[in-house]
């Protein structure tokens, strides 16, 4: 089982999670194989202080899987990237 610290292994920054962020107010991380959405959703409202709407998990052709994590419209990820030091 995955534990609360380690569902997440690092965000993305390339130009699609970059324009998730300020279109669509998504942000998109690398997350462990075995982590669940429900694990990823917990760890980011904790980490982060917001509340999640929904969170879509794929494998990608690289053989990783990434969270992609929509907020709730009264939180800001651009707020978020910008503190992750993404834009």
């Amino acid at each position: 089982m995955i534990t609360m610290a380690s569902a997440i292994i690092t965000p993305l920054s390339t130009e699609k999670a970059i324009r998730m962020i300020e279109q669509q107010n998504k942000l998109a991380f690398i997350i462990q194989l075995s982590a669940t959405s429900k694990q990823v959703k917990d760890e980011i409202e904790k980490r982060f202080k917001v509340k999640v709407e929904k969170v879509n998990v794929m494998h990608d052709t690289m053989g990783r899987k990434k969270a992609y994590v929509k907020l709730t419209s009264d939180y800001s990820a651009l707020d978020i990237a910008t503190d992750l030091a993404l834009i």
